[in-house]
Formats: C-alpha cells, structure tokens, sequence
C-alpha cells in the first residue's frame, strides 16, 4: 500500500506544472473598480504570467478613496520590480494617486476615471455627454453605497461578455461607497509618470467621450477598441498586449 502511494504522489508531482518563470524588468499591478472585484482580471493576469511577468492582484474594499489606495500601495509594496500600474473604471481614480508612489513607472488606464486635483469621479461622472449617450443604470444610493441596477447590469456593463456571466456579476455586486464616488483626487500620478489609456468604444459606464476627454488631458498613449465597459473579459488578449506595451516602453 505504501508504494501505491507514494506512486501516487510522484503521478502526482510529474503532472504540477511549474510556475512560470518571472523574468521580465517589471511587475504589474492590476486594480479593479467599482460593483466586482479583483478575479474578473484573470484572463488578462494569466496571459501576463505566462509571458514571464510578475502579476499582482489589489482587492479593494471600494468603500474610501483613501482605503483603495493604500490597499494599492501595500500590493505595490510586495512587488519585486518597478511597477507597471493598470487600473480599469473606477481603479482609474485609485491608480491616479497610487501612481505618485516611487516605485511606479508608469500608469495605464483601462475604460478608466484620470481625475485631475479637486476632481471626483462623481464630479466627471457629470459632465455633459455625447450624442447618443446615455449615464450608467445606477439605483439611487442606499445606506451610502451605490449598484447598478441588477436589471440593466448586462446590457450596461458587458453586453459582449458570456450572458450566464454577466448574470452573475449583476446579482454579486460589490456596492460603491459614496466615500469613494465623492473623494477629491489630490495626488496625481499622470503629470508625474507617462500614461496609457485603453479607450472602450462601447462603453455605456465610463462614456467615450469622457475617456477622450481626460485621456487627452493625461497626454496619454491612446489605443481605443470596440468594446464594453468590461473589456478584461471580453477582449483579455488585447488588454494583456496593450498593458505589455506600456511595460516594454524605455
């Protein structure tokens, strides 16, 4: 019986397949935004890690500004190399002051908020938009938190992303707190560190026209792509290329 277990066990090695190797100059810090969490990076992060990157994942609570940066600070922290940080919606406003930190090199947005100093994401969140647009579905805030409304998440958020998805997402919302939606920027990474902005055509939580707008403003390096708000999850492949770019740059 014993040496059918220990059969077992070296089955068992043989087939772990081993980690990746890190060999790449920088570490990438993905920050998720508002309504979900850190898990709808995985096909962006596995595509990355299996390129030799090291990856790392920020939870954030989503509750404060404050507290989504300093939970960023602390993923950076951990990081073996300088940092190529992405933030994607909301995580936009996080890594615009996370950005600051020394250890960042540069700064990507994903269908992202770049406030400027003294701007909110509810404050750009208001500005005027474009023919054809249309704001976000969300419920009027409770208990000071905000969702989207579960009946229009789908069509607002991913559209283009697998509907049994998209169910799941709408009724695992992760609500907004208003701490975070009102908080004034008042560090600001893109003056300081050269900046990419993933531009998502498609977009009806994050409107185009805003994302010119404040990509313009950043001096950003624009890429845009037809494509929901949700493009980690259906368009991984491009997001993980554009996120390389901003990570092979000199």
């Amino acid at each position: 019986m014993a040496g059918f277990t220990s059969l077992l066990i070296a089955a068992a090695v043989a087939v772990t397949p081993a980690p990746a190797p890190t060999d790449k100059p920088v570490s990438i810090v993905l920050v998720h935004g508002a309504f979900v969490d850190g898990s709808g990076w995985q096909g962006v992060h596995d595509l990355l890690i299996a390129r030799g990157y090291e990856v790392l994942v920020v939870q954030n609570p989503t509750i404060t500004l404050a507290g989504d940066v300093a939970a960023t600070e602390q993923v950076i922290a951990m990081a073996k190399k300088p940092v190529v940080l992405v933030g994607h919606s909301y995580g936009g406003a996080v890594v615009t002051a996370a950005g600051t930190n020394p250890k960042v090199k540069s700064i990507v947005y994903i269908a992202a908020f770049a406030p400027d100093t003294g701007e909110s994401v509810a404050a750009l969140n208001d500005a005027p938009v474009a023919e054809g647009e249309v704001k976000a579905p969300l419920l009027p805030p409770q208990d000071g938190f905000l969702i989207v409304d579960p009946a229009k998440f789908a069509a607002a958020f991913a559209p283009d992303v697998d509907p049994a998805t998209t169910r799941f997402m709408a009724v695992a919302q992760v609500p907004w707190g208003l701490g975070a939606v009102t908080a004034k920027a008042d560090r600001i990474g893109w003056k300081l560190k050269p900046s990419y902005f993933m531009i998502t055509t498609k977009d009806r939580m994050v409107l185009p026209s805003g994302q010119r707008r404040m990509a313009k403003r950043a001096g950003a390096q624009v890429v845009e792509i037809e494509s929901s708000h949700a493009v980690m999850l259906a368009h991984p492949a491009e997001v993980a290329a554009f996120i390389e770019k901003a990570a092979d740059a000199k």
